[in-house]
């Protein structure tokens, strides 16, 4: 599989992060894919000149597919997400959490649906030719 155009994100776990069980609780995972989708967006929306991606954005759906219970642990835990799908006035990332090469185990894999959203407006907006190029960029498998 060609991983190329995916951004990864290491993400520190938390002792707090836990259940009674010692796995990572179901709920902050979102937190996680929040905080990569954050660094995804400062870091490439900038770089390619597309700075209203950093704040102009609403979550309109997530989904969440839990593969494996995971356990804490002091190294972060490798989250790659990439841009499966742009439409005129939203756009979809797809995430992996999972452990670094060589095993690519597999704890969750999510989607999150994003709507550009102009704030002073207060109302939902397109997709600007600027930034479908950056986010084209990042279109990844």
């Amino acid at each position: 599989m060609d991983h190329h155009n995916r951004h990864v994100y290491h993400c520190p776990l938390r002792w707090g992060d836990m259940d009674a069980l010692g796995h990572v609780n179901n709920g902050r995972y979102v937190d996680y894919l929040q905080d990569a989708r954050v660094d995804f967006l400062f870091r490439t929306a900038k770089e390619l000149g597309a700075d209203n991606l950093e704040t102009g954005l609403l979550v309109a759906r997530h989904e969440v597919q839990y593969r494996a219970p995971l356990r804490f642990r002091p190294e972060p835990v490798r989250i790659e997400l990439w841009i499966s799908e742009i439409k005129a006035a939203s756009f979809t990332v797809d995430y992996e959490i999972l452990d670094a090469e060589p095993e690519r185990r597999t704890y969750v894999e999510a989607r999150t649906r994003l709507v550009p959203f102009d704030f002073a407006a207060n109302r939902l907006r397109r997709i600007t030719p600027v930034e479908r190029t950056a986010l084209e960029k990042l279109v990844g498998a």
